[in-house]
């Protein structure tokens, strides 16, 4: 299950929305081991493509080392689908790398209503998990 503030849920549809029509991208990163998405981290994609994301590698790398420095990880990446559901697609599955985060999933193809998903992808299983968003 994903535990996450309504303020993050926020910016993160905020970033898909900014973004659209082209997949926005970013991760959440959290204390080592706490499993608690606290740090937004807005991140450009690479692609700038309304059907595929990818992290720029240098953005990454520093991004990366910047959360080892602060001894904190990845707790949630996510990205958006701009006309289809948000659901991991076959390249989503085998990019994902970080078996301990949230891939979290936001599809603004309805203008009005923005559907936001959690799942946990590891070794190319997608499981959907619950989301328990507070404040």
């Amino acid at each position: 299950m994903l535990t996450i503030a309504q303020e993050l849920v926020d910016r993160i549809v905020a970033h898909a929305r900014a973004d659209h029509p082209d997949e926005a991208c970013g991760v959440i990163a959290g204390p080592e081991g706490s499993d608690r998405p606290e740090r937004f981290i807005q991140m450009a994609n690479a692609e700038r493509s309304p059907t595929f994301y990818r992290f720029d590698s240098l953005e990454q790398l520093r991004v990366w080392r910047e959360m080892d420095d602060r001894d904190e990880v990845p707790v949630v990446i996510y990205h958006s689908h701009t006309a289809t559901e948000a659901y991991p697609s076959r390249t989503d599955i085998s990019y994902a790398s970080e078996p301990d985060a949230h891939y979290v999933l936001v599809s603004t193809r309805e203008e009005d209503k923005a559907e936001f998903r959690s799942f946990r992808i590891v070794e190319g299983v997608v499981t959907e998990e619950e989301v328990t968003v507070v404040q």
